[in-house]
């Protein structure tokens, strides 16, 4: 249930260099969100041909994982939950995979049978009481990476019990990211930006040379920017609770919720990832806003290659030990 905002700003330099290159944008909705497809080319017309295979890989990705199309290999594994084993694309049998490492890593604060959840919490102005502890409970009944079995060999995945399902919406926008990335460097696209509503990926460097940079905000005032941050050939996310919560109790609930507990996280503002990876950064930004700041840091810290920055409810700013904020006015 991540809601990512766009707290994470591309610093676009549209200049000229003496190969004449220029950085090219087009934005377009994806995956039910708004991409900006950035690549830097010779020409408008070069950058387009390479803008339309983004959206094209982009298109596949989601007929493939997309839970909300019926003739998704998603939607098959869902429908055959509890009954029988799907034969499913490598690709998608490779993510599944990647999701599960992800879930033992964080201890079960990312889990893509989140789909099972029943949504006992709404955010849509009306809930006046808090949920029964018992209707909490039996809304993530049926939740539990452990019953997700997949065989390799057989490229086959199996949900163990009727009612399960997965969903990729924690993680989809990333890999998507990923794999566009990944597809334009082979067509020989020396640089660009892939921003997924927040899930960000980029490679090479703007037209004059420089890195790209993106700004981070306080998710209280977002034209305040604190700290500016190069991205050379790396991916950042963002996730923030505070448009979407409830209030009981003056206690605030989060719209991200817990696939362990049933119950909305509390304390934080906002998470943003550093990673190699979209992919990473989409899961992580979840993992961590779950589970709280100093168990976040201590997963992040233990890492290679990811930081982040995390602020609490207090409006206090947490990073990760190699995170050096370059303030601005």
């Amino acid at each position: 249930m991540k809601n990512p905002i766009l707290i994470v700003i591309a610093f676009l330099v549209h200049c000229v260099i003496f190969s004449q290159e220029s950085a090219h944008r087009r934005t377009t909705k994806l995956m039910g969100s708004r991409f900006n497809i950035t690549v830097v080319a010779q020409d408008e017309a070069t950058a387009n041909q390479y803008i339309d295979i983004a959206i094209a890989e982009i298109t596949r990705i989601e007929k493939l994982i997309s839970s909300w199309n019926a003739s998704s290999q998603t939607s098959e594994i869902n429908n055959n939950a509890g009954l029988s084993p799907v034969k499913v694309d490598q690709e998608l049998i490779d993510l599944i995979e990647r999701c599960i490492t992800i879930s033992k890593i964080t201890d079960g604060a990312f889990d893509i049978s989140y789909a099972s959840i029943d949504k006992v919490w709404k955010y849509d102005g009306s809930m006046s009481e808090m949920p029964s502890k018992e209707a909490i409970e039996n809304s993530v009944a049926k939740i539990g990476y452990q019953n997700i079995e997949f065989d390799k060999k057989a490229q086959t995945v199996f949900l163990k019990f009727e009612g399960m399902k997965i969903g990729f919406g924690a993680i989809g926008k990333g890999y998507a990211a990923d794999r566009v990335r990944t597809l334009l460097k082979t067509k020989g696209v020396k640089s660009g930006i892939i921003n997924a509503s927040g899930d960000l990926t980029t490679w090479g460097k703007q037209p004059d040379g420089t890195d790209w940079m993106v700004g981070i905000t306080n998710p209280l005032n977002k034209d305040n920017i604190f700290s500016w941050f190069p991205v050379n050939n790396a991916a950042v996310a963002t996730s923030g609770n505070y448009e979407k919560y409830v209030t009981f109790n003056d206690v605030k609930y989060s719209h991200i919720i817990d696939p362990r507990t049933g119950y909305p996280s509390t304390g934080i503002l906002s998470v943003t990832i550093f990673a190699p990876s979209a992919e990473l950064c989409d899961a992580l930004a979840t993992s961590v806003f779950i589970t709280g700041v100093e168990t976040g840091l201590n997963i992040i810290n233990q890492i290679k290659g990811v930081e982040c920055i995390i602020i609490d409810d207090e409006n206090n700013i947490n990073t990760s030990k190699n995170i050096e904020l370059n303030k601005t006015q």
